[in-house]
């Protein structure tokens, strides 16, 4: 019997140290891990290069978070390489790739043009790296453990984001830019060698077609054109992206309080997926998957009435409990989605979330323009309220279809 066969008939683990005693899940974590931390480090270094040379607030934001732009990319083009020829020798290679990139990075006096356009790339492979993970994650775990794994996942990336730019800031009292890329690429040359290399086994080939652009557009219509599949993505993309919008505000809505507000989003969104992935059931998870995309921008509507700032950090912190609603949505599109392009799925759907995070920036800083901060962070919020309920009658019918399909 095959090691996926096995993992997907055994039984569920109850809690995320059941899960970490499942050696190819803990292989994958701990590369997912290090992937965080190497990322957050390197978009501190390449944030604080390019601030130091330019001082252009624009070309510094997009230095940090850019490469969410070119996944998109990567989900258009080759994300079918994420259920190709053996994923494990595929995460492999991707995680190569990513180190020689971040290795030039790393090179003194390297034009900002080329490092740019490093940056793109090396968001291009890491979305097709996303994908071959999620595409493992779904065969390594018993699919009733998948919103467990994700939790214990979506927890570990907000919480190594926050460390990982604690721990920047500190490595550059003693370290260059450059330095601060060669420590990022020791920790994906760790997850590259120790860890993928040596504890994820290797899967069957799910595609019967061989990956390539071709089979990348046809899994992508096919996906789209699926109504259920396609108000799923829609809720997990556009809500969440414009929520992030509104955070994207803090600053300029309140200088000195920003870090506070940010600091409260980030500890409401680790105890959301604490809560909703470890200690509520599936069943629970789908009932609550309504009230939680709703609790998600609800909170930040009290900003129409400018609140005193205790009041502001705690609707933040409520409402930022919300972005565990992508756990049941995300169950749903696994439910949904056929075994030999589970990968490829993921990977939009990773890819396209990560887009809308940097479209819902953009869109409320345009509207900030013309609007004070609070008045922009109400309307963003109202929109997201509103694509919420009207969405939700086809949300609804994508779980009847994944039901009946589970039966069949």
């Amino acid at each position: 019997m095959s090691s996926d066969t096995s993992a997907l008939i055994g039984p569920a683990p109850a809690s995320y140290r059941a899960l970490l005693r499942n050696s190819e899940f803990t292989g994958l974590y701990v590369s997912f891990t290090l992937m965080v931390a190497a990322s957050t480090l390197s978009g501190f270094a390449l944030g604080t290069l390019v601030n130091h040379q330019t001082s252009s607030p624009f070309l510094t934001a997009v230095s940090m978070y850019g490469a969410t732009f070119a996944t998109v990319f990567g989900a258009l083009t080759l994300m079918s390489v994420a259920d190709g020829r053996r994923p494990r020798r595929t995460l492999v290679a991707l995680q190569c790739v990513s180190l020689m990139g971040l290795a030039a990075q790393a090179i003194p006096g390297l034009p900002l043009a080329a490092r740019f356009a490093l940056l793109l790339v090396l968001g291009f492979f890491q979305s097709l790296g996303t994908g071959t993970r999620m595409g493992l994650l779904a065969e390594v775990v018993p699919s009733s453990a998948y919103a467990l794994a994700r939790s214990l996942m979506n927890i570990t990336a907000g919480g190594m984001a926050i460390l990982g730019y604690a721990i920047g800031a500190v490595l550059l009292r003693y370290l260059s830019p450059q330095g601060i890329f060669i420590v990022a690429g020791a920790l994906t040359g760790l997850g590259l060698i120790v860890v993928v290399a040596t504890t994820v086994g290797e899967h069957s080939v799910r595609l019967t077609r061989r990956p390539g652009l071709r089979q990348t557009w046809t899994t992508n219509i096919a996906l789209f054109s699926h109504s259920g599949q396609r108000a799923l993505l829609l809720n997990l993309w556009v809500p969440n992206g414009l929520i992030v919008g509104c955070e994207a505000l803090f600053i300029s809505y309140d200088p000195h309080h920003a870090g506070t507000l940010l600091a409260a989003g980030s500890a409401g969104m680790l105890l959301g997926d604490l809560t909703v992935g470890r200690l509520l059931t599936a069943d629970q998870r789908r009932r609550y998957a309504f009230a939680l995309r709703l609790l998600l921008a609800v909170p930040y509507l009290l900003f129409a009435i400018q609140p005193p700032m205790p009041v502001a950090t705690a609707a933040v912190f409520i409402a930022s409990a919300g972005f565990a609603a992508t756990l049941p949505l995300q169950e749903q599109l696994l439910a949904l989605t056929p075994d030999p392009v589970r990968g490829q799925i993921q990977g939009v759907e990773s890819a396209g979330r990560m887009a809308w995070q940097g479209l819902g920036s953009a869109i409320a800083g345009g509207i900030a323009e013309h609007l004070t901060p609070g008045t922009a962070i109400t309307a963003i919020a109202a929109a997201s309220v509103a694509l919420t309920v009207i969405s939700r009658p086809f949300v609804v019918r994508a779980h009847t279809v994944s039901v009946e399909s589970a039966r069949a």
